[in-house]
């Protein structure tokens, strides 16, 4: 297979309620800028709540997500011959929810599934200021239970990808120095569940100014054998694929050869 497959896996629209464009409009982009494959992977809904549309500025209702599927799959048809239009999702991962969303999940025809946590300690990772007051020691303990969260993602056997694996750095870069041998043993279990993790380059958009992971996580990671995969978290279409290249060279350096994509949650590796 030739090396010059590109991919986006990480997309969002319109319905999640802090995103620009419809799906239409992000495939569109995606052919215009060449990719072959193009994700769509808008936010889960909550399902485990009684409202309709628990958090309307983060996710779409519940009854939004089998129109959800059948637009993607609607544009899957119509583009067929110019690209192909993926179908997936962001999921959120509550550990106490896990069966209510698989079942859900199940009733579907995904392409993959991005398990991504966005909640440590029912608090959410993007809030500004839960690092205020908070001790050195409790720091180490958020963190902890972050990636732990992480880790029972992994092992869950829900999810083809796991997002942003340290994005609570996002509006904190000072969680990067919270010293802890987690994250080391989170990528040993990520290997060894064989889930493949995201380079995001959305990162970028945020106070810590990378991509998720940084590169350093990035090296244990191969070191773990872990695989990786390519997704800008775009919320405007103009950013499908930002940073693709960059992101290839990068990965490159490190030491990886190849990465993944996943048609019919089936992963295929193409080369660097």
């Amino acid at each position: 297979m030739s090396n010059d497959i590109k991919f986006d896996l990480h997309t969002h629209h319109e319905r999640c309620g802090h995103a620009i464009g419809d799906i239409e409009d992000y495939v569109k982009q995606a052919i215009a800028y060449g990719l072959q494959f193009i994700g769509i992977s808008d936010h889960s809904p909550y399902f485990y709540s009684e409202e309709e549309q628990l958090f309307p500025g983060i996710a779409m209702g519940k009854s939004q997500l089998a129109e959800y599927v059948i637009e993607v799959l609607q544009l899957k048809e119509k583009y067929k011959d110019q690209i192909t239009v993926l179908l997936g999702m962001e999921s959120d991962f509550f550990p106490q929810h896990l069966e209510l969303y698989r079942k859900q999940y199940s009733q579907y025809p995904f392409d993959y599934l991005i398990g991504s946590v966005h909640y440590v300690n029912d608090v959410n990772i993007f809030k500004k200021g839960r690092w205020d007051d908070v001790t050195e020691q409790e720091q180490v303990k958020v963190k902890e239970e972050y990636y732990h969260l992480i880790e029972d993602s992994a092992k869950s056997g829900l999810f083809q990808i796991l997002g942003h694996i340290d994005a609570m750095k996002g509006f904190y870069p000072e969680f990067t120095q919270i010293q802890t041998d987690v994250v080391d043993r989170t990528l040993q279990i990520i290997g060894e569940s064989d889930v493949a993790i995201e380079i995001n380059t959305s990162g970028k958009t945020k106070d810590c100014g990378g991509w998720y992971p940084a590169n350093d996580l990035l090296e244990r990671a191969l070191f773990h054998n872990v695989k990786v995969t390519f997704g800008s978290d775009a919320h405007t279409p103009q950013r499908i694929a930002d940073d693709f290249d960059k992101v290839r060279k990068q990965l490159k350096e490190i030491g990886y050869k190849e990465w993944a994509y996943f048609v019919e949650k089936k992963r295929y590796m193409t080369p660097l």
